[in-house]
């Protein structure tokens, strides 16, 4: 579950005119995942056995992978994950004064001292195991609201 993020991309996909209909130009970012909804999401992933954690999600443009040196910048800056999307649809969300609750996969450990080639076939299977569950939470959410 995202608690927070690290916009690394080199974009913002609020640049440009405002449209204040839309949101203000400078929408306030301290909070950009509901605490009310992680605290939901956590709740109904206890109650049917589905172990989560809470992190900060890094994006990043790839589409390479990291390199060790990166993976330990990343973490030095606060990163728990690292992927190639969400943010921008975050930010967008947030400025449209949409609650956000965010998901991760973790398909891939990485530790830069011990990093291995990637298998994408690994990776797939990972994504298609957790995907049951993660859609479970998400439907109970979605039925809580």
């Amino acid at each position: 579950l995202m608690v927070d993020h690290i916009n690394l991309l080199g974009d913002n996909p609020l640049i440009g005119k405002n449209e204040d209909e839309f949101g203000p130009r400078f929408p306030d970012m301290s909070e950009p995942y509901s605490t009310e909804l992680i605290n939901l999401a956590e709740q109904i992933a206890l109650k049917n056995g589905i172990r989560v954690q809470k992190g900060v999600y890094v994006a990043v443009p790839g589409p390479n992978l990291e390199t060790r040196a990166e993976y330990r910048f990343l973490r030095a800056i606060g990163a728990d994950v690292v992927g190639m999307s969400t943010v921008p649809e975050n930010i967008v969300a947030v400025h449209s004064h949409m609650r956000v609750l965010g998901f991760s996969i973790i398909t891939d450990e990485c530790f830069p001292d011990s990093l291995k080639p990637v298998d994408v076939k690994e990776i797939i299977s990972t994504a298609m195991t957790a995907e049951p569950k993660m859609t479970l939470i998400m439907k109970e959410v979605i039925k809580a609201l």
